[in-house]
């Protein structure tokens, strides 16, 4: 019987970390969540996906935005749900426990996974980061803007994360001893750091 196996995914704006998660859950046989669970949570919530995407792993957002956002609530009751940032947030969580506990083998990309999974004896936590100039010319490519840009997408990006996930967490964003493994993608490449990776959960789910 193949051992479950929970993988999850911190990442740099431009690390490359999501193709890598994507290309460990094609190595070890995986379910991928990454942007599914915002419509996981929206099925669980009754509100609509897109207000789960307008607040993504962002803290504060709906405090200051919510009457800018209110249409984009489904058939959900406002006021019956005692709706909250914090409901947002439990939804989701719940969501990512339930696909840890109904599928066997499965790779979840930020969203605090590693913390709301933090009691999972079968999960691994992998943060990928890379050098700034690396991750400003993946941007660039990506979203096709000039360096400055770029630059602030990845710094505006990487606030709204790190405030994200050390609220829900007490726990810092990116800190070494926050994961079991912490990689720099830039020095391999997504295919090299992909081996890397999954060598090291073999040798993790063998002890």
């Amino acid at each position: 019987m193949e051992r479950k196996l929970i993988i999850t995914v911190g990442r740099q704006i431009g690390s490359g970390g999501r193709v890598i998660a994507r290309m460990l859950a094609e190595e070890f046989g995986c379910q991928f969540y990454d942007r599914e669970i915002l419509n996981l949570a929206a099925k669980e919530s009754g509100f609509s996906e897109k207000f789960f995407e307008q607040n993504d792993e962002q803290k504060g957002f709906l405090k200051t935005h919510f009457h800018i956002h209110l249409p984009l609530l489904a058939d959900n009751d406002f006021y019956k749900n005692d709706f909250s940032q914090e409901s947002l947030y439990q939804f989701q969580s719940d969501a990512i426990r339930e696909m840890a506990g109904t599928t066997p083998r499965c790779v979840f990309v930020g969203r605090t996974a590693d913390y709301v999974l933090r009691d999972n004896p079968d999960t691994v936590n992998v943060f990928i980061t890379a050098p700034m100039a690396i991750r400003i010319a993946n941007v660039r490519e990506r979203r096709g803007c000039t360096e400055e840009e770029a630059r602030k997408v990845i710094e505006s990006g990487e606030s709204e994360r790190a405030r994200y996930y050390n609220y829900y967490t007490a726990k810092t964003w990116g800190a070494a001893e926050s994961y079991d493994l912490c990689i720099d993608a830039g020095i391999l490449g997504p295919e090299g750091t992909k081996e890397l990776i999954g060598e090291f959960i073999r040798k993790k789910i063998q002890q």
